[in-house]
């Protein structure tokens, strides 16, 4: 069992909080108290502070659930700043910029009966408001109810606590564009179903609900649109369900909810998910895995705002992708295809952007769950059987959102890592890379826009209609350099193996030797002008030439030898952070939210709140200075995350942003993530426990380790001296501890020689 106790203060539970910054944490017991699903809530369309939503829920799990405070529709579903609650919804939203799908409500209701979102909405308070990632409690003042609930996979227990009164009401709003609902009185019963969602679905697209509550209904009625009903039944534009019945102070109303994309038999078998089990051994369970696959890695020494800001994003990288794959009347696990909209055999996951999350999130599952990345890659074959394609951003089905091709990455990442450990097609998989590649899909997004003029000319070119196109041919050629290793892998013929090696080097097409940046080419090979550095968006994504002139994941040394060397190279390493936050949002015609975020951080150019410059701080261990990386990666996990509703710096994304923080804090992280290397930062805490999913354990010490003792004197590997930059994926899994001597000066000698430096494809 882990233990509670301080390093430095013996007799309290928590320190007080002006010791927040000083006392330090030993191991704890329950890091779910540490994990808040508010950390990031306090966002807006204009300006991101994460971006999220208080996902209550199990790891993984194929329906969220979280208080809605924004009106049908919007997704802004839950905003820290808002003062009244309409109801509580499922939920399979990723992110607001994508927004929901088969979403569904549950609002409670005393004395006049109002089902209209504006009208039936309570004020709340977040004084009275109990919020973990199992478990959400919340009083509704007017109404005089208090809503508890507390998720399954799949299913969900409600528990409404009533005053004395004779008109309770619980309302379900299947939500409109499209929605059915039924009262089975003698059975407590309302099923119903909600076609409501975002795009990339099938015609046939439907999310079946049931919800059964312990206590009889006196009132039953349902309405259509704005209509109230006496029907029992009711199919429309936007349907819904009340029912009613007399309370005494006090008095708990239950409820069991589940949901399923195939049928409501389908969902009934989902309901069972929670058994026999009241509410409060519902919420123990789910307490029970969180604090399991937190506690996987235990953290010490540390303040509380570090464990709470480490927990935190721990949780949301636990969250996506989704599981959209249910278990039959056999037990065998199926899937609704929001590919082809059949029922099919196998795994199936959604709700993730490739373009955000091949960076760090599918590193740290890989790392720690292999598992799970195996039946992810399972459902990646299935999609592509299914669709012809790999989604770049799927939710549930292909989206048309975002540029690259990091599907290649992703699967050859998880096969260089895994072998042949866990049964899925990699033929097939292999297969849809090689497609995926050298083909333009059936949206700007899938597949490889511009993939004739990439495979001629070896860029996109600037002028010839495809937006963001420096950006696309960077990415495809760090996926080519995916789809290299993935084809040395498994055997390939020499020529293919070659041919994806030469295209991952396309990134020297767009080099600029004038402004030693990355800069549009046009079609005839001249670049294009005017070239304005600061330029947000036209040939870069959500960003401009200083934040992806590095997206060179895979061979940072052919690029450090474009700039002329080390001493250039670290130079303009060092510029990204001493020049001015300026920038021409023309592009756009207004000033985007990833824009302001970097303008306001006060760290130059560098622009955390987006993922194209994330790894960047890393680099400094490929040109001999890994004392600066030791000093930006503090700086920014200082500075750009805090224990609180704002507590990003911009986007979460799906576990991106928070995967980030849960490397870095450990010490490394994935700068080229098919290359199976992890480059060298500094721990945050003083010891860093990871229990592998092997049975192994990696161990990291630091025990001089402090806001001022952020450098690495020398490192130890396994009790040898260890000099690179780097430690290998294979080296953790077989069990590691790596001791790390911490100083409040950097190092000058250490990490300094060729020899010492991660992989770079120009050195093989």
């Amino acid at each position: 069992m882990l233990r509670t106790f301080f390093l430095l203060t013996a007799f309290f539970a928590y320190p007080t909080p002006g010791d927040s910054q000083t006392a330090l944490l030993g191991e704890i017991d329950n890091p779910v108290d540490y994990a808040d699903p508010l950390l990031g809530t306090d966002s807006h369309y204009s300006l991101s502070n994460g971006n999220v939503y208080p996902a209550i829920a199990r790891p993984w799990g194929m329906n969220f659930w979280t208080p809605q405070t924004g009106e049908m529709g919007n997704g802004w579903a839950y905003t820290y700043d808002a003062t009244r609650i309409r109801g509580f919804k499922q939920t399979h939203q990723p992110s607001p910029w994508m927004n929901d799908y088969g979403q569904f409500s549950l609002m409670p209701v005393t004395e006049k009966l109002r089902f209209r979102e504006e009208e039936r909405q309570s004020w709340f308070s977040h004084k009275a408001e109990e919020v973990k990632p199992h478990y959400y409690r919340v009083y509704l003042a007017d109404h005089d109810v208090t809503t508890e609930i507390t998720p399954t996979e799949r299913a969900a227990r409600f528990r409404f606590t009533f005053p004395e009164t004779d008109s309770s009401y619980v309302i379900v709003d299947a939500f409109d564009r499209g929605s059915y609902v039924k009262i089975v009185p003698e059975e407590r019963k309302i099923i119903g179903y909600t076609t409501r969602n975002s795009g990339g679905v099938p015609d046939n697209f439907k999310n079946y609900f049931v919800v059964e509550f312990d206590k009889d209904f006196e009132l039953t009625q349902t309405f259509r649109d704005t209509t109230l009903t006496d029907a029992l039944e009711q199919e429309s534009n936007h349907a819904g369900a009340i029912i009613g019945f007399k309370t005494v102070k006090g008095e708990q109303v239950n409820a069991r909810v589940a949901s399923s994309f195939i049928s409501y038999e389908q969902a009934e078998r989902n309901l069972e998910e929670i058994g026999g089990d009241d509410f409060d051994a519902v919420k123990n369970k789910g307490r029970e895995e969180w604090n399991r696959e937190l506690g996987r890695i235990a953290v010490e020494g540390g303040t509380i705002d570090q464990f709470r800001i480490f927990y935190s994003c721990l949780y949301r990288s636990l969250l996506f992708p989704r599981k959209f794959y249910e278990y039959d009347a056999e037990g065998k696990i199926v899937h609704y295809s929001p590919y082809n909209g059949e029922v099919r055999p196998g795994y199936m996951f959604t709700d993730t952007g490739f373009w955000d999350t091949f960076r760090a999130l599918f590193p740290f599952l890989n790392l720690m769950y292999p598992e799970l990345t195996g039946h992810i890659q399972e459902g990646l074959s299935n999609a592509y059987t299914e669709s012809g394609w790999l989604p770049e951003w799927a939710s549930p089905g292909l989206r048309n959102v975002m540029v690259g091709n990091n599907s290649a990455s992703v699967v050859a990442e998880a096969y260089l890592k895994s072998g042949d450990a866990y049964t899925y097609d990699i033929e097939n998989l292999y297969e849809a890379l090689v497609h995926g590649a050298n083909n333009e899909g059936p949206l700007t997004a899938v597949g490889r826009a511009g993939a004739e003029y990439y495979n001629e000319l070896g860029y996109v070119p600037y002028d010839v209609g495809i937006n963001e196109n420096a950006a696309r041919t960077l990415e495809y050629a760090y996926d080519d350099f995916a789809i290299y290793r993935l084809a040395q892998a498994l055997g390939k013929p020499a020529a293919e193996v070659e041919k994806y090696r030469q295209r991952s080097l396309n990134y020297r097409k767009l080099y600029d030797p004038e402004t030693k940046l990355m800069r549009g080419k046009n079609r005839d090979g001249q670049f294009m002008s005017p070239f304005n550095p600061f330029k947000w968006g036209d040939a870069f994504t959500e960003g401009n030439s200083w934040h992806y002139s590095w997206s060179v994941f895979h061979d940072v040394q052919g690029l450090i030898d474009l700039m002329g060397g080390e001493e250039e190279f670290t130079a303009q390493l060092d510029r990204v952070f001493s020049l001015p936050p300026v920038f021409d949002e023309s592009y756009y015609g207004q000033v985007i939210h990833e824009i302001r975020e970097m303008q306001i951080a006060d760290m130059g150019q560098y622009a955390h709140g987006n993922q194209p410059i994330q790894h960047m701080i890393y680099l400094y261990n490929y040109a001999g200075q890994p004392w600066k990386t030791q000093h930006w990666v503090r700086e920014t996990m200082n500075r750009m995350y805090l224990p609180t509703p704002d507590g990003y710096c911009g986007d979460e994304d799906n576990g991106q942003t928070s995967a980030w923080y849960v490397f870095s804090a450990l010490g490394f992280y994935p700068v080229a993530p098919a290359t199976g290397e992890y480059v060298l930062g500094a721990p945050l805490f003083r010891k860093i426990t990871l229990q592998l999913e092997n049975g192994n354990t990696v161990v990291i010490n630091a025990p001089e380790n402090s806001d001022e003792n952020r450098y690495v004197r020398q490192l130890r590997l396994n009790g040898e001296a260890y000099g690179k930059n780097w430690v290998g994926h294979n080296t953790l899994m077989e069990g590691a501890t790596l001791d790390f001597e911490m100083t409040d000066e950097p190092n000058l000698e250490r990490g300094t020689s060729e020899a010492a430096y991660p992989y770079s494809l120009s050195n093989e």
